[in-house]
Parts: C-alpha cells; sequence; structure tokens
C-alpha cells in the first residue's frame, strides 16, 4: 500500500515576498476585472511592473508569499496597521490552486505573522460584495461583516469585514 500523501495546503510555507515574486504574481491577471478585485479600484491597468510595484505599495506595505515545497508562489497576502487592527490586504491564490483550501491557508499564515508583527486589537480587510468564494473563505477564518469605522468611497462596492485576536 502507497503511504497517502499529505494534502498541499499542509505542505505550504509563508515567507517574506521577494522581489522575484512580483513577475510570477503579474501573470495571474489578465484582464481588468481581475486585477481590480484583487487590487482595488485604483491600480492601473493594464499595468507595467512599475506601476504594478508602485500600485501595491511593494516595499511600503508588509508583503507575504505562500510558497509549495518545490518553490512555486502559490498564494500572496499583504498585512498593515489599519484602525489599530492588523489589515490584510491584496489576497489572492494562483488561479491553478483556487477552490482547494488554499486560502484558508494564506488566512491562518498571515493572521499569525500579524499578531507577531504588528499591534492590533483584531483583523480587518476588504472584500468586493460579489466575491462570493473569498467572503466564505474569509467568513470560514472567523471575520464578520462589520460597520467601517469611517466614510470611505469603497462601501457601495466592498464589505468590510473584522476578526477578533482569538476567534470566538
Amino acid at each position: 500500500m502507497k503511504p497517502l500523501r499529505e494534502p498541499l495546503e499542509r505542505q505550504l510555507t509563508l515567507r517574506r515576498a521577494r522581489a522575484s515574486d512580483i513577475d510570477e504574481l503579474m501573470r495571474w491577471f489578465d484582464d481588468e476585472s481581475a486585477t481590480r478585485n484583487w487590487a482595488g479600484p485604483t491600480i492601473r491597468y493594464p499595468f507595467t511592473r512599475h506601476s504594478f510595484v508602485e500600485d501595491i505599495q511593494w516595499g511600503r506595505i508588509d508583503s507575504f508569499s505562500l510558497c509549495a515545497p518545490w518553490a512555486e508562489l502559490v498564494g500572496f497576502g499583504q498585512l498593515y496597521p489599519r484602525e489599530k487592527l492588523i489589515h490584510l490586504a491584496r489576497l489572492v491564490i494562483h488561479p491553478r490552486y483556487r477552490a482547494q483550501g488554499i486560502g484558508k491557508r494564506l488566512v491562518a499564515e498571515l493572521l499569525t505573522v500579524g499578531v507577531e508583527q504588528i499591534a492590533g486589537t483584531g483583523f480587518s480587510l476588504f472584500v468586493f460584495r460579489h466575491n462570493a468564494a473569498a467572503l466564505a473563505c474569509y467568513r470560514a477564518m472567523g471575520f464578520a461583516i462589520s460597520a467601517y469605522p469611517e466614510d470611505t468611497p469603497l462601501a457601495e462596492q466592498c464589505l468590510y469585514l473584522t476578526r477578533a485576536l482569538a476567534p470566538d
């Protein structure tokens, strides 16, 4: 009998994103809608490497890559302090690996790193209202829809989700 192989999501590791990840990440977005669903309405499209780096605030926001054992980039996300919370931003899974539970692994890893690196009373993130798969992932990870603490132009397009440091 062959030994059972460990599921991919258990084999993944989170590391600080590297400049070499940018080109791979850019290949995941082949149209304006997908790009804006991920990075928000202000990202320029079509993008160049320069505009992409500038628009995702590379180097100004902590960026992390979720990698497979064979070094393939599988996921990406960013963390920064916002409204006394640890904010998760620009979360994405490689198109080939979506709908396999890897988004939950990315979120779990970022929650752990966020607590270690940023002082915050909980977590927050935005998700476009029409992104049902992402919303389901975040709810499964303990996030709940919350009222945004300040007026934002994204309120009609996005939901604001928060979670306590330790889920209920």
